[in-house]
């Protein structure tokens, strides 16, 4: 077997064509490799900017929903407090219930309230007092006189309703003993 001689030309030249050819080889890959590059990177991008808005738009519905419920509690809260805020001295008390007796066609036969005493609810200050009192008159008007008293006493409760009815042949009044608990609210003035 004989070797081929080659002059160095031949030997510079056929290492210039083979370097060439791995450079070719090389920067055909590079290419390749920084296209690939790209598409990753504007896919990364894309799939950061969907996930980005998904995140920001669920995140902004539940505070706009989260910021409507608390402004929806604070009224209800203002509210109720409003309503306890009323005094409760005992000539105001009496008043309203000589008030609604007078409305609803009832006579007050007795009435006694009881000290005013502090109370906590739901963790809120509150003062009460009980009134208990006697009434007569027709039964529809000691029906409607019980309602009103529950209903138009915004910050009352009737705790308990008894009425009495004669029997027809006494030509008595039927009557009606009621006790009920006041409250009120005394604001950030309660320790």
């Amino acid at each position: 077997m004989k070797m081929l001689k080659l002059s160095k030309t031949s030997w510079l030249i056929l290492a210039i064509g083979l370097f060439i050819v791995v450079m070719a080889g090389l920067g055909l890959i590079r290419s390749q490799q920084s296209k690939e590059q790209g598409r990753l990177s504007e896919e990364l991008t894309a799939s950061q900017q969907s996930l980005d808005a998904l995140q920001i738009s669920g995140m902004q519905s539940q505070l706009t929903g989260l910021q409507q419920k608390a402004l929806q509690d604070q009224q209800q809260l203002d509210a109720a407090q409003k309503q306890l805020e009323q005094t409760i001295v005992s000539v105001d008390v009496t008043d309203k219930f000589f008030s609604i007796a007078s409305t609803c066609g009832v006579t007050v036969i007795s009435l006694n309230t009881a000290p005013i005493v502090s109370n906590k609810y739901e963790n809120i200050d509150l003062n009460q007092t009980t009134i208990n009192g006697e009434v007569e008159g027709p039964l529809p008007a000691l029906i409607i006189f019980v309602q009103s008293l529950n209903n138009d006493f915004t910050t009352g409760q009737v705790k308990s309703a008894e009425i009495e009815i004669p029997p027809i042949s006494t030509n008595a009044t039927p009557s009606a003993n009621v006790q009920m608990t006041i409250y009120t609210y005394e604001g950030n003035n309660n320790g």
